[in-house]
């Protein structure tokens, strides 16, 4: 992969010595350029190649986005290429869920260390609308603010969960561990979260867009915008108004993708 066309894509110019300071940069630039986007599953393409030629292809040269294993799969490639270490960690996702049943492994996250610089720094670009805005210390119990809001790891049980404070509340994100997670089994999760039905990437529309003002989080109809000073809910009329924010603020390529319209519109019916 050609770490030059990535830094196109994110608008990146600064240095590239595996540095913390460039690590906080380019987290930034990713957040800011490249959208979280589910349109794959949602109609109806399987998300199993994650390959770097098939990630650089997607997010870069069709000017696409996707979810926690291609945004994290790419972030991967271009740190190691600049010299950091890298190792991708899975996830089982428990934001907005009430359930007490232990989620599968659908999640992947990242452990990044920085030559010159003691332990590990946790870095995720994949988390849609909640994802971290800034690299933090992969250590128990210390609060963490990033460009937005303040993050934590706890313990929990005999795992780790990533909570964000929201309107003063700690909200719990994802557990994890501190294990390497294997490419089969991040092929198996993508695999499953973009075809299994009861996905909502394959029944529900979900992007996101992290930019330093605002998070933009869009889930079918309902947009949300998220400033430091409060929200603003939109509630969009119909499909096309939907697809006017895919390709306008969320800045996604829908070339290839056939009559996205309807199939927006199928999910705004549902």
């Amino acid at each position: 992969m050609t770490v030059a066309d990535y830094f196109r894509r994110v608008s990146y110019s600064g240095p590239t010595e595996p540095t913390l300071e460039v690590l906080q940069a380019l987290v930034a630039a990713h957040n800011r350029s490249i959208p979280f986007e589910n349109l794959d599953p949602l109609i109806g393409i399987p998300v199993y190649d994650l390959t770097p030629d098939a990630l650089e292809d997607k997010l870069i040269h069709r000017l696409r986005g996707g979810y926690c294993f291609e945004h994290n799969g790419l972030f991967t490639h271009v740190l190691t290429q600049l010299g950091f270490g890298v190792e991708p960690l899975g996830g089982r996702v428990v934001w907005m869920t009430d359930s007490d049943e232990l989620p599968a492994q659908t999640h992947m996250t990242l452990a990044v260390t920085v030559p010159g610089v003691e332990g590990r720094y946790l870095v995720d670009v994949g988390f849609g609308g909640q994802t971290l805005s800034s690299p933090i210390r992969l250590e128990v119990g210390t609060v963490q603010q990033t460009r937005h809001e303040p993050y934590r790891i706890r313990e929990h049980g005999d795992r780790l969960v990533l909570e964000s404070e929201i309107r003063g509340k700690w909200e719990p994100l994802y557990l994890f561990t501190d294990k390497p997670f294997p490419v089969i089994d991040r092929r198996v999760g993508s695999w499953y979260v973009s075809t299994y039905p009861g996905s909502h990437f394959v029944y529900g529309l979900t992007v996101a867009l992290v930019t330093d003002e605002a998070r933009f989080n869009l889930r079918g109809r309902n947009l949300a915008i998220h400033r430091r000073d409060g929200s603003e809910r939109i509630r969009l009329d119909n499909a096309a108004q939907v697809v006017e924010e895919l390709t306008g603020r969320f800045g996604i390529d829908l070339t290839g993708l056939g009559d996205v319209e309807a199939r927006v519109s199928q999910v705004l019916d549902s």
